[in-house]
């Protein structure tokens, strides 16, 4: 079984994105409600993709993404980030610092378990 962690402040954007990718019975779900419990998880948890927002309290989601690219334990892990920030630069600083992918809140439901599948196969 695959293991996604998503990492999202909102309680009903992460409880959003677990359900919709709970539907799918091959993937097991690790919740963060920040950047920093992001980080305090990697380590104990083997996950095979990662789901973040940007806009986040202590660690925002470009730091974590820049940490995961710079850690030979996690960057080859995929990495996608979810967000409201929608301006073509914030979209080019996320896949410049290497997230895999760039979704906008609100997210298309089917668009995103395209790419966990993609991803996971």
């Amino acid at each position: 079984m695959k293991k996604i962690l998503i990492t999202e402040d909102s309680p009903t954007m992460r409880s959003l994105l677990a359900s919709t990718i709970g539907s799918v019975d091959d993937y097991e779900i690790v919740e963060a409600s920040s950047g920093f419990e992001a980080l305090r998880l990697l380590p104990r948890e083997k996950v095979d993709l990662i789901i973040t927002d940007i806009n986040m309290p202590d660690i925002n989601g470009l730091e974590l993404i820049s940490y995961v690219r710079n850690n030979p334990n996690y960057q080859h892990i995929p990495l996608f980030i979810v967000s409201t920030e929608s301006s073509e630069k914030d979209l080019e600083k996320g896949l410049a610092l290497g997230a895999n992918e760039y979704l906008v809140k609100p997210f298309d439901p089917t668009r995103l378990l395209e790419l966990v599948s993609k991803y996971l196969g």
